[in-house]
């Protein structure tokens, strides 16, 4: 059975893990002590690490497991969002000590918040990864890396329904939390590397009618569903993929 290590248990790290039981043995990063215990009782090895965005006098020793894995997946941010250039090379700094020379399959989820907001249609080829520092600086140092640019995430408690939402006309560039898992769960079958992958659910309704869907308002209207679209044709292409939730009207049945 392949070994499997993700870095980040959290809202995501924890439905990844979750449709990987049984498939695979799964060991984690948790920033909260409290959580070790949980983790160990779900049959999950886990170890406490975070990746401070500050220089560290002594750099972290690699995770002692890393050698025994096949794949390893990162779900925390490496974005210049989170933080500015040169705090995020401290970040990704400390996070490679962690990981060491592994040679494995890799993942890492990033975001569509790479993007501007124009109102237009977006591929991976507008915004290549040697624009995006996070996602160069990993990739110089892990040639194997497979970035996956994630769409909003959704499903279980999370429902667009439930948020303050403005631009109500707006287009949605959304993706249930098991599309990710089935696409991670496909790349690692074909073992793919080195893939830079849009993942946003096919269908782009406006927000008002996702929200209308999820409030079971019956919504006929016909309008210009306006603002950006990020496209996962890419992956569709190349994968094959057939989404489990295809439009996010329906990410709450």
């Amino acid at each position: 059975m392949k070994k499997i290590g993700i870095i980040g248990y959290g809202w995501l790290g924890e439905r990844i893990a979750s449709s990987f039981s049984g498939k695979y043995i799964i060991s984690a990063t948790t920033t909260t002590e409290s959580k070790v215990d949980q983790l160990h009782h779900k049959g999950i090895n886990v170890v406490t690490a975070s990746f401070p965005d500050y220089q560290l006098t002594e750099l972290y020793s690699p995770w002692s497991e890393i050698k025994d894995f096949d794949v390893l997946i990162i779900t925390i941010p490496v974005s210049e969002k989170s933080c500015c250039v040169s705090s995020l090379y401290n970040r990704i700094q400390n996070l490679s000590a962690f990981i060491g020379d592994f040679k494995g399959q890799m993942f890492l989820m990033s975001s569509t918040g790479v993007y501007p907001d124009l109102p237009q249609e977006f591929t991976e080829e507008d915004i290549p990864l040697e624009k995006v520092s996070g996602e160069r600086m990993l990739r110089n140092k892990y040639p194997q890396l497979n970035i996956l640019r994630l769409g909003g995430l959704m499903g279980d408690n999370r429902l667009l329904k439930n948020y303050n939402v403005s631009n109500l006309d707006h287009a949605v560039n959304h993706i249930h939390y098991a599309d990710i898992s089935g696409i991670i769960l496909e790349m690692i079958e074909r073992k793919t590397e080195s893939k830079l992958y849009n993942v946003t659910a096919p269908v782009h309704p406006a927000k008002s009618q996702v929200i209308n869907a999820q409030k079971n308002i019956a919504d006929n209207k016909e309008f210009e569903v306006k603002g950006k679209k990020v496209l996962s044709s890419k992956l569709v292409s190349e994968l094959k993929y057939v989404f489990q939730y295809p439009d996010p009207r329906i990410f709450h049945l």
